[in-house]
């Protein structure tokens, strides 16, 4: 710490002294100026210095001569000039040009130098900042160099010096990225899993193996991010070939600049490219060459620099209360689990939380206030509202309806559904990623397969809690899913009126309207996978009354919930295996008749 504010008092020096100098130097060269362009001391009047007397022998004004006879002199000596007889105006036009030119070629020189001084300056205010961000970097603790500079010469040498090896050390840092990354070497590895693919790419496409459910193996890069990324590698390889990089291949390309090919985006085959996440990115382009069997390949590499520190901040969750809007139509066994995972998560274990329930319709109602009495009388929980609504069900109502009923100040609001289960842990995500006014929580949640399916019949189904297992075979992240969401009242009340598009009916839809006006807003969207929050698996109805979008979308959702790829296909092939199992029993039945 004390080297650090040793640093600062010294770069402060520093500052002071290199503007000091500036000024004194702009003084100077003021001054110079003034003393070289005002006329010299004479008791002549006004530019008698630069005019011609009577009878002066300037020779280029033919005055007066030695040589004695009328008319013996002219202008520039070409003709006859009375003796003391006055300069012709092209004289004097002749000597003003010629300190015209002179003080002409004088400001030249001086804007010559002052813009040298500006550049000077400029150089010096980015060593100086580079020392400042270096010593944000370092969190005090000056390098060697710097404190020994300080210490010899008040701080200006030493700090000079620090600026200059910044870049040089940043620079040796980024060369020792690309040592270590696989770029012109491999390197040994334990197994086929710790490889990590390459993705090709052309112009218009993106081909992936890394994929998830929303990514497709063939896509157009959608992301900004990428479309930038991508096009800003295929800029810098065209500049590399299109320029010489040589004072040999720039002689080249000069004797040879009619014949050489100019190469454009059109000319770009395909590229590969790789990111090893702790060292950079590796690009490999093709590109056609000169003729049909010559190409042009450029490896450029992205190295990843240092860590830097953003933020250290303390976050206090203590009297942050979530209020759990759960829209409900029927289901009143799954209402009844639900309330079990409740009871245990949100009252005994957090303590800090608020159940809204909001019930389309009058038919099982009573059912559903008798599971919260009993939870409420149990748990001795009385933080919890029920609203009734005799309408057709539309999950998009509901939440607004449940949003805008709270009246106790700016919540943090939890979208949930009667089928969902979550943990402590999930509370406490959501309380840290949501902020109000700044950022909105997304989470992906895990969504669990058919259990009758992953343990082979319904009779070895163990406990839900038994289930909650992140593995390939047991479910999938739903990343195509936006129906769980943490965000403020606030946040969810101004981000449009009403929030919802609450004329979507039923199933689906009304969460990927409000995704995309977060998405369109100034928010900071939080999206990932949240390890504590699970779909729980049910049988999936999609109702014939629903609009052609929706029905698709509740069949493609009932098709993922099923089972795995492998799982679906020893489904399919039932028959083929129950065969050949029989035939291995024939098989081994009759060589036991032999034996």
């Amino acid at each position: 710490m004390l080297r650090a504010v040793m640093l600062r008092r010294g770069l402060l020096l520093w500052v002071s002294r290199v503007g000091g100098l500036l000024v004194l130097l702009c003084c100077s060269l003021s001054l110079l100026y003034v003393m070289r362009c005002s006329p010299p001391y004479s008791n002549d009047p006004p530019l008698s210095h630069i005019l011609p007397h009577a009878g002066s022998n300037h020779p280029n004004l033919g005055g007066t001569r030695p040589e004695t006879g009328a008319g013996a002199a002219g202008v520039g000596g070409a003709g006859p000039a009375h003796s003391g007889g006055p300069p012709s105006a092209h004289s004097y036009q002749v000597l003003l040009q010629e300190r015209e030119e002179q003080h002409r070629l004088h400001i030249s020189s001086l804007k010559k130098q002052i813009a040298q001084l500006k550049e000077a300056l400029q150089e010096r205010s980015q060593q100086l900042k580079g020392v400042q961000e270096s010593l944000k970097r370092a969190n005090g603790g000056p390098a060697e160099g710097q404190e020994g500079g300080a210490a010899s010469q008040g701080g200006g040498v030493g700090e000079a010096h620090g600026a200059k090896s910044q870049p040089a050390d940043l620079q040796e840092f980024l060369k020792a990225q690309l040592s270590k990354a696989e770029v012109t070497s491999g390197i040994r590895l334990p197994s086929e899993y710790a490889v990590v693919p390459f993705e090709s790419f052309t112009l218009q496409r993106v081909y992936q193996l890394e994929m998830g459910l929303t990514r497709h193996p063939e896509e157009k890069p959608v992301r900004k991010d990428k479309r930038e990324e991508l096009g800003e590698v295929l800029e810098t390889a065209l500049h590399s070939l299109n320029t010489p990089s040589s004072e040999q291949d720039r002689r080249s390309a000069a004797e040879n600049a009619q014949a050489s090919k100019v190469y454009t985006p059109s000319d770009f085959i395909e590229g590969i490219t790789r990111t090893e996440k702790d060292k950079g990115t590796l690009y490999e382009l093709t590109f056609r060459g000169e003729s049909s069997n010559e190409f042009r390949r450029l490896v450029l590499f992205r190295p990843f620099g240092p860590l830097l520190k953003v933020t250290n901040e303390r976050v206090d969750t203590t009297n942050v209360l979530i209020n759990i809007i759960v829209p409900l139509s029927r289901r009143t066994d799954k209402f009844k689990q639900f309330m079990h995972n409740f009871r245990e998560v949100c009252v005994r274990q957090d303590g800090r939380v608020h159940l809204t329930v909001v019930y389309f319709g009058k038919e099982q109602m009573s059912e559903v206030q008798s599971t919260l009495e009993n939870t409420s009388r149990e748990a001795n929980f009385k933080n919890y509202t029920l609203m009734q609504l005799d309408e057709e069900f539309s999950r998009g109502r509901g939440l607004d309806i449940g949003a805008r009923a709270w009246k106790g100040g700016n919540v943090l609001l939890f979208f949930c559904d009667v089928d969902i289960y979550f943990t402590a842990d999930f509370l406490n995500t959501c309380r840290l990623n949501a902020q109000a006014g700044k950022k909105v929580f997304y989470p992906v949640l895990f969504s669990q397969y058919n259990p009758s399916v992953i343990y082979g019949s319904p009779d070895r189904v163990p406990a839900v809690e038994q289930q909650l297992v992140i593995k390939k075979d047991t479910g999938f992240w739903r990343d195509f899913g936006f129906g769980m969401t943490c965000q403020y009242r606030s946040d969810f009340l101004n981000i449009v009126s009403g929030g919802f598009d609450i004329d979507i009916k039923g199933w689906g839809g009304e969460d990927v309207h409000l995704y995309r006006k977060y998405l369109h807003s100034n928010l900071l969207v939080v999206r990932a996978p949240s390890r504590g929050l699970f779909h729980l698996w049910h049988e999936k109805q999609c109702a014939d009354e629903l609009p052609p979008d929706q029905y698709r979308m509740c069949m493609q959702s009932k098709a993922m919930n099923e089972a795995s790829h492998g799982q679906l296909g020893m489904l399919f092939f039932r028959h083929e295996i129950e065969a050949h199992l029989r035939k291995q029993k024939l098989q081994q039945n009759s060589n036991a008749k032999k034996t």
